[in-house]
């Protein structure tokens, strides 16, 4: 790892960064410049900075991760995107691990670099996950660099929802994610809405990241964009009607396991996309009987097998066996759950 030369960050250095934090976006000449920084302190902070993946070069419009490695692109030598101190550290951490690998002799340095980074740079509690923070974000610059962010650190886990088709645009990025992720070990889940899903575009896509291994469900209702990474970082809109109106980006497992809450609910309740007996559901429900349709409308009301029974004027054993098989048919564990998927598919409109 290139270093500075100093074991401790240069006294200029914590509150320049901390105007720019503040700031997310923002002219790094004229952050420096507000803050009397001379010429070479103004070089020396800059470097170290980008060196310690603090700050990121970027453009009048969001620079990616794939942008930021691509020696052919230019960015603008003024503008500067902040980034998250844990999220900095994690990344220097995880570069470190895969070179370490190889240069076993450079341990005990890299290991003092960090742990001088660690102390500085973080929070306190925030190596032990227990610290909670809830940060709003407006800049559609920031909010691109924030969830790169939090999706370039991801160790063990991926889900999230969206109640629109996502553009053609974004979908090499989204394969190119998913192949990286999933080639990691980390599990994938997203759920997309049912009337989004079955455009040819988006099919497209959902087919691909089916056949990478990512897990896919298809819902008639999807609440809201939101990713969660981790269970330690979540991503959701500050209005869930207007995505322009900015986003909210959450850290800490307490206030993320609730998130992860609605997305678990929200998941049990989808169909698996593609072939399978969740997805030959979701087409189906046309040829149901009379009888069979009652049923369910009763099941996804809660009502006990006994009662339905009475209802139709059969008996318990034939109630029994019709709803295991439409459980099957559905691709539901519970009855409760067949009752609902089949009001969520419309095989009871």
């Amino acid at each position: 790892m290139a270093t500075t030369g100093s074991t401790t960050p240069d006294g200029r250095l914590v509150p320049l960064y901390q105007e720019l934090r503040r700031r997310g976006v923002s002219n790094f000449p004229e952050v420096a410049r507000g803050l009397g920084l001379t010429s070479e302190e103004y070089e020396r902070c800059r470097v170290e900075l980008i060196e310690l993946g603090l700050i990121v070069p970027t453009t009048t419009t969001h620079a990616t991760n794939a942008d930021l490695r691509d020696e052919r692109w230019q960015p603008d030598a003024d503008t500067v995107a902040s980034v998250d101190p844990e999220i900095a550290l994690l990344r220097l951490l995880d570069r470190e691990r895969a070179r370490l690998r190889e240069h076993l002799a450079e341990a005990d340095v890299a290991y003092s670099t960090l742990e001088t980074l660690a102390g500085t740079f973080l929070r306190p509690g925030s190596l032990t996950r227990s610290e909670i923070a809830v940060e709003a974000l407006t800049d559609y610059r920031r909010i691109q660099q924030a969830l790169e962010d939090i999706v370039d650190v991801m160790q063990e886990s991926s889900a999230s929802m969206y109640p629109g088709g996502p553009s053609r645009e974004v979908h090499e990025v989204t394969l190119d994610r998913d192949r990286r992720r999933l080639e990691q070990g980390i599990r994938v889940r997203a759920i997309y809405a049912r009337e989004h899903a079955s455009r040819p575009d988006v099919a497209e896509l959902l087919d691909a990241r089916s056949e990478l291994g990512a897990e896919i469900r298809v819902a008639a209702v999807v609440p809201l964009n939101m990713i969660i990474v981790d269970q330690q970082f979540a991503m959701l809109p500050i209005r869930p009607e207007d995505a322009r109106k900015g986003a909210i980006l959450a850290r800490g497992r307490s206030l993320v396991r609730s998130y992860l809450g609605l997305f678990e609910h929200c998941w049990h309740t989808a169909v698996p996309y593609g072939p399978g007996p969740g997805a030959a559901a979701e087409r189906g429900g046309d040829g149901l009987s009379e009888q069979q349709r009652a049923a369910l409308r009763m099941l996804a009301t809660g009502m006990k097998d006994e009662k339905i029974a009475r209802n139709l004027g059969v008996s318990l054993r034939t109630v029994s066996r019709m709803l295991s098989e439409l459980m099957q048919e559905l691709g539901a564990t519970t009855r409760f759950e067949a009752g609902v998927r089949a009001v969520q598919m419309g095989w009871l409109d």
